[in-house]
């Protein structure tokens, strides 16, 4: 059994990485990597300021978490993060061995750890746990309040 409190407190760092992003005009995704109750590495969204398509939050964690322990096998890690992984990401979640991966908010639009597609679910070589809805509200939230104030400012986002 997950502990609520724990996982909430790591969330709410992922949250912080997020809401730097947001500073930035990046969309506000956030993500840490934990082993042991300790942060390894964390990260947020750079794909408009570093015009890199790979630069997601949970890439750029899982790899400084790699570059930190040495090694590319994240076995007894977490991976927090803010917006459920898009196909790249949950495609590096599993091949880096992450055990679990807790999700704030749910992407019904590009989520591949259930929402619209389910990564685990293939007959690859390791399945980590998914945990969905931590401190979903505050993630989704902020997701909302970023693409709202873009619109206020007839903004439109880039696609």
């Amino acid at each position: 059994m997950r502990d609520k409190v724990r996982d909430e407190y790591f969330m709410s760092l992922a949250l912080e990485e997020a809401k730097r992003c947001m500073e930035l005009d990046e969309v506000p995704v956030g993500a840490v990597v934990v082993r042991d109750d300790r942060v390894i590495a964390a990260s947020g969204n750079g794909r408009e300021s570093l015009k890199d398509a790979t630069a997601h939050a949970e890439l750029s964690a899982i790899s400084a978490a790699c570059r930190s322990l040495g090694g590319w096998r994240l076995v007894g890690c977490e991976l927090f993060v803010t917006l459920e992984p898009c196909p790249m990401c949950a495609g590096a979640i599993i091949n880096s061995r992450l055990p679990a991966v807790i999700i704030g908010a749910a992407d019904p639009k590009a989520g591949a750890m259930g929402s619209i597609a389910d990564m685990c679910a293939l007959p690859l070589n390791h399945k980590p746990e998914v945990v969905f809805g931590v401190l979903e509200e505050e993630c989704a939230g902020l997701l909302r309040r970023f693409f709202r104030e873009k619109r206020e400012r007839g903004e439109r986002w880039k696609k």
